[in-house]
């Protein structure tokens, strides 16, 4: 305990009240791969056909978060990547990457927090998971820019896809 600058009474001496306001807003819990799938249809053909014909890379990027628990979440970034060369496919990439989240937020802050805020602290590790998986496949490794997931949930919620404030999933 310090003494306040008046010197007439001990701060943080409320009975654990602070404890509660000091509580950080978001935690990380855990991070997992939930699944990874990567598939290579074409091989080892479709090796000789892209040093003759550029690749067609196409993303996607979801993000779902269920509760738990009283304040406590799991928020699921789920990527695929899809690569053709022409008409052949070159690989599959699926990949769930999940983390659960303690959330001391107010309920009006937990859907933003949730899919702007935790898909964000886990898409490095998704990015580094994506990219080493496609370089051990044979391939050159996928780089995936930055996702803006604060503009993804404002065009979520433009859409009218609105769930409770607790669940929610967005795509990009």
């Amino acid at each position: 305990m310090t003494e306040s600058p008046t010197g007439d009474r001990p701060q943080g001496g409320n009975g654990g009240a602070d404890a509660a306001e000091q509580r950080p807003p978001l935690v990380i819990n855990a991070q997992y791969v939930k699944d990874l799938s990567f598939e290579v249809p074409g091989a080892p053909a479709i090796f000789t056909q892209l040093q003759q014909r550029p690749p067609d890379i196409s993303i996607k990027v979801d993000v779902q978060a269920r509760p738990l628990d009283t304040d406590i979440y799991e928020v699921v970034l789920e990527t695929r990547a899809d690569c053709k060369s022409g008409d052949q496919v070159a690989f599959i990439l699926e990949l769930a990457y999940a983390g659960v989240f303690t959330l001391n937020v107010p309920p009006q802050d937990v859907r933003p927090v949730l899919l702007i805020e935790c898909p964000r602290m886990l898409f490095p590790f998704a990015r580094q998971i994506l990219s080493s998986t496609t370089l051990n496949g044979g391939f050159l490794p996928l780089m995936l820019g930055p996702v803006d997931f604060a503009a993804l949930y404002e065009r979520h919620l433009q859409e009218g896809a609105g769930d409770g404030p607790e669940a929610g999933t967005l795509l990009a």
